[in-house]
């Protein structure tokens, strides 16, 4: 055969099992990295669903505390300073109810690590060069 048309050399043993070596580090890095990018962003909703909680607890807090205070006025005058108690205290109620209410729809939204699993799970198919099976 001419130089010009000789086959490509195959590459050696070593040489694929280098290559695969660096796929595989490079998966695992991509792996890695999409853990850490998912990981932040449900302690970001979980972070925040719990201040919501937190608030909703101060607040009901507060509620307790007014409520207390307007029953303890309202027997004490039986009509006058109690009222404006009660008024105080329903709106700490309200306060409370949204506060809870913007919480527990900030923690529905924490899903773990969807996109990690999903992708983690393809790996043994990809290793036996079965990536059809992913689909």
């Amino acid at each position: 055969m001419s130089e010009t048309g000789a086959a490509p050399p195959q590459p050696s043993v070593g040489e694929l099992v280098g290559e695969i070596s660096r796929d595989l580090s490079t998966l695992m890095r991509q792996e890695v990295e999409l853990a850490k990018a998912e990981a932040r962003q449900a302690v970001q909703h979980a972070a925040k669903s719990g201040s919501m909680f937190a608030g909703a607890g101060v607040a009901g807090h507060f509620v307790l505390l007014f409520l207390s205070i307007a029953l303890w006025w309202a027997l004490g005058d039986a009509i006058g300073h109690g009222w404006s108690a009660v008024v105080v205290a329903v709106i700490w109620a309200v306060v409370a109810a949204v506060l809870f209410a913007r919480g527990r729809a900030e923690s529905k939204r924490v899903e773990g690590l969807p996109r990690t699993t999903d992708t983690v799970s393809k790996i043994p198919n990809a290793l036996r060069g079965q990536e059809e099976k992913n689909a």
